[in-house]
């Protein structure tokens, strides 16, 4: 407790775990004043990541998708910060202003780590320069808005190697996002390609590139195929066990040394975890931070970690649980009654949830 007579919770991460943690305190709290709670994000809203796929194609507006967090919890003071470094030994996190170069430092009696991952576009060469981002609301713009130029531009391109190479699409990672990701740009772009005089639907060409043997790993394998099988008879090429090695402004250029004319290449793939918390000096798996059976850092008694950024055991397999959006959202209610358990000197409770089924669009 600060000397304010105040317990300070600050929560790392707007996302599903972040926002629900604080969503579920505000209900707990009911009134209570010897508790603040604070929220640090880089945008002042929340993105609904399971539908941004239908952004690209506009099934759904942009505003569909995205929450401003201080409806969602309106008692919560909201830091619009970067987080760029983490102290538990003085218990503060130090964040970026956006209007004056000195950093600040937010202290906390709590601390909830639910920043979520970051992608990483530097595991393939020239990814960086000549690859689109599949992240969050923005990059849904960015490449709905490169589909409708490339369309543009192709329907009066006279060259027919240059127009083939500009309606061939490359999407790289054959998850969850990627596969929505390139089923709402396949059936967009065809679509839209027939009110063009010039183009030719037939010629539109949409590749999958996945590393594994199958998409979806997510999904039992009845229903991965299943998916597959459906992609395919929706004319996208589906290349398995195949990864991207590099991409220049002209091609896409696979692990086994062939080469994709394309234009566009997106990319779903190189997710890590974020530099701050690779920074802490508590024990990881897979880059993720292990916890308890509570959610907490065993070595650092007050910090609790959810969502991308843990490593929690599902005590009925013995596995880890996968960071998706339910768990999360169950991850940052069991974290709040845990905090509050903790401050309030009560019995901490274990997470526990079984998985409601998966759906992908």
């Amino acid at each position: 407790m600060t000397e304010s007579g105040t317990h300070k919770i600050l929560i790392l991460g707007g996302g599903f775990a972040g926002v629900n943690t604080a969503v579920s305190l505000e209900k707990r709290l009911k009134g209570r004043r010897d508790v603040q709670v604070s929220l640090v994000n880089e945008e002042n809203y929340t993105v609904f990541q399971p539908m941004l796929a239908e952004v690209i194609s506009g099934s759904l507006g942009i505003f569909d998708t995205v929450v401003p967090i201080r409806d969602l919890c309106p008692e919560t003071r909201l830091y619009v910060r970067k987080v760029e470094r983490i102290d538990l030994d003085r218990k503060v996190v130090v964040t970026s202003h956006p209007f004056h170069t000195e950093l600040d430092e937010i202290p906390y009696d709590h601390l909830v780590l639910a920043l979520g991952a970051v992608e990483n576009f530097s595991v393939v060469r020239g990814l960086t320069e000549h690859g689109l981002r599949f992240k969050n609301l923005g990059d849904a713009l960015v490449l709905r808005n490169h589909l409708i130029h490339i369309l543009e531009q192709a329907d009066v391109e006279g060259d027919a190697d240059l127009r083939r190479r500009m309606l061939t699409f490359v999407m790289a990672g054959g998850g969850f996002s990627g596969v929505e990701a390139i089923a709402e740009m396949n059936d967009y772009v065809r679509g839209v390609a027939r009110r063009y005089r010039n183009l030719d639907p037939g010629e539109v060409k949409m590749v999958l590139l996945q590393s594994g043997p199958r998409i979806l790993p997510e999904l039992s394998e009845g229903l991965s195929l299943y998916a597959q099988r459906l992609l395919q008879r929706r004319k996208i090429d589906i290349r398995l066990k195949t990864r991207l090695a590099a991409v220049t402004a002209d091609e896409a250029v696979l692990d086994d040394g062939s080469r994709i004319p394309a234009k566009t290449v997106v990319a779903t793939i190189g997710a890590t975890p974020n530099p701050a918390l690779l920074a802490l000096p508590c024990r990881k798996e897979g880059g993720r931070i292990m916890v308890d059976e509570f959610l907490e850092a065993p070595e650092f008694p007050g910090v609790w970690t959810l969502g991308d950024c843990a490593h929690v055991i599902d005590h009925k397999t013995g596995r880890a649980c996968p960071p998706t959006a339910q768990y999360a959202v169950r991850e940052g209610r069991c974290a709040a009654a845990n905090i509050l358990a903790a401050i309030d000197g009560k019995k901490k409770r274990p997470f526990s949830f079984a998985s409601l089924g998966m759906i992908g669009a």
